[in-house]
C-alpha cells in the first residue's frame, strides 16, 4: 500500500527545509513550534511505516495539496499539527477530505473540538463525562469574582503544555489576574480557567476503534520527581526543560499502580471520552482524580506525540512498550486501525510484513 507521511518538521531542526513559505509572524511565546516534529520522529516514523508499506514524504505547508493531488495515495498518515488559528489541526484532514484521500486518526470537526479546551468541555459536560468546572475569559474583565481556588489558567487552542508553566496553577485572585493578563497578551487567544483536582493524575493511550478500541496500559505522573519547591502540574517546564533526554525525570510508572475498580472507572470515562468526542484510530486523554477520588477528563489529544527512543519520555510509546508493542508495531497499528476504518485492501497482513 502507498501511504504519504504528512507532518510540520521544526522550525529549529537542522533538516528544517529552506524553501518552506513563511509562517505568519507572531510575536508571541518562545514556544511557537513545540508541537512539530524533529527530523528524528518523522523518520522513526517512515521507517516503521516502510516495512509493510511504500512511503512518501509531504511536508505540511502550502505545497501540501498539489503534493496530494498529484500523488494520490492509498492513506495518508497524519502527523500535522499545524500553526496558527483554532482550525490549525483540523487544516489537513480538511484538504484530504476535499480530495478525497483516506488519512488516520480524527475527522476535522473532531480536531477542531479537542484543541478548543472550552469546547472540549462542554460537549464533555453534555453527555455526563466528568471533567473540572471552568470558565472562560476573553480579557481581565470577564475573570468571575467567585471561584474556587486552585486554579489552572491554560490558553484554550494550545497543546504540549504550551502556556501552562509553573505559574499557571494559582491560589489568589492576584495571582489568577496576573497569569491571565500574561495568557492573553503571549497567546492571544481566549483562556481557560479550571479548577484544579487534588487527586493523582494519568495519561491513558487508546489505539483503535469501534470494539477493536483498546486501552493501552495507563500511565502515571508522579509529580514527586519534580524540582523542590514546583507546583503539582505536568507543565511546560516539567515536559521540556526539567525532563531532557540526556537526564530523564524518573516521573512516569507505567502501568499505573492501580486498584481493580479504579482502573476500570478511568478506562470508562476514557472509552466514553473517546466516543462522544468522535475520535478515530488513536487519542491520549490526560485524567485527574477529584477529592473523591473519581477520575475527571482533563483534555484529549487526538494527534498524540510518538517520540521514538525511550529516553524522551513520551506517554503514548511508553504506554505501547508496556503492552507488549514496539514503536514500529505501535504505528503500523495505528495505520491498520485506519485501514480497516475505510476498509481499504493492504495485499499483505501485518503479521505477514513484518516478517519479511
Amino acid at each position: 500500500m502507498h501511504i504519504a507521511l504528512t507532518f510540520n518538521l521544526r522550525q529549529d531542526s537542522a533538516c528544517a527545509p529552506s524553501n518552506s513559505p513563511s509562517v505568519a509572524p507572531l510575536a508571541a511565546a518562545e514556544d511557537l513550534y513545540a508541537e512539530w516534529d524533529d527530523f528524528d520522529t518523522i523518520d522513526a516514523v517512515r521507517s516503521a511505516l516502510s516495512q509493510c508499506h511504500r512511503v512518501s514524504l509531504v511536508e505540511a505547508d502550502h505545497y501540501a495539496f498539489a503534493s496530494f493531488q498529484a500523488l494520490r495515495p492509498d492513506l495518508v498518515f497524519n502527523m500535522a499539527e499545524g500553526l496558527l488559528g483554532a482550525s490549525r489541526e483540523a487544516q489537513i484532514p480538511a484538504l484530504l477530505d476535499m480530495l478525497g484521500l483516506p488519512y488516520t486518526g480524527s475527522d476535522p470537526l473532531t480536531l477542531g473540538n479537542c484543541l478548543d479546551k472550552r469546547r472540549t468541555k462542554e460537549i464533555l459536560s453534555y453527555h455526563r463525562v466528568p471533567t473540572p468546572r471552568f470558565a472562560l475569559v476573553e480579557s481581565l474583565v470577564d475573570v468571575p469574582a467567585r471561584l474556587r481556588y486552585p486554579l489552572i489558567v491554560k490558553p484554550i487552542l494550545e497543546g504540549s503544555s504550551k502556556g501552562v508553566t509553573d505559574r499557571a496553577l494559582v491560589t489568589n485572585r492576584k495571582e489568577l489576574l496576573r497569569q491571565v493578563e500574561w495568557s492573553l497578551k503571549t497567546y492571544r487567544q481566549p483562556v481557560l480557567i479550571e479548577e484544579f483536582l487534588p487527586g493523582r493524575e494519568f495519561t491513558v493511550a487508546l489505539l483503535g476503534n469501534g470494539e477493536s478500541l483498546r486501552i493501552l496500559p495507563v500511565v502515571e505522573i508522579d509529580f514527586a520527581a519534580l524540582p523542590a519547591g514546583v507546583n503539582p502540574i505536568y507543565s511546560f517546564e516539567a515536559k521540556w526543560i526539567w525532563d531532557t533526554e540526556e537526564q530523564p525525570l524518573d516521573i512516569f510508572a507505567c502501568p499505573a499502580p492501580l486498584d481493580p475498580s479504579l482502573h476500570n472507572a478511568i478506562e470508562r470515562v476514557c472509552k466514553k471520552a473517546f466516543q462522544v468526542m468522535g475520535c478515530r484510530d488513536w487519542c491520549r486523554i490526560d485524567v485527574r482524580l477529584d477529592a473523591s477520588g473519581q477520575p475527571n477528563i482533563i483534555e484529549l489529544n487526538p494527534l498524540p506525540g510518538v517520540l521514538p527512543r525511550p529516553e524522551q519520555n513520551s506517554c503514548f510509546p511508553k504506554a505501547a512498550r508496556a503492552a507488549g508493542l514496539s514503536y514500529d508495531e505501535l504505528i503500523l497499528g495505528v495505520a491498520d486501525a485506519a485501514i480497516a476504518r475505510h476498509h481499504l485492501v493492504k495485499g499483505v497482513s501485518h503479521a505477514d510484513c513484518c516478517l519479511l
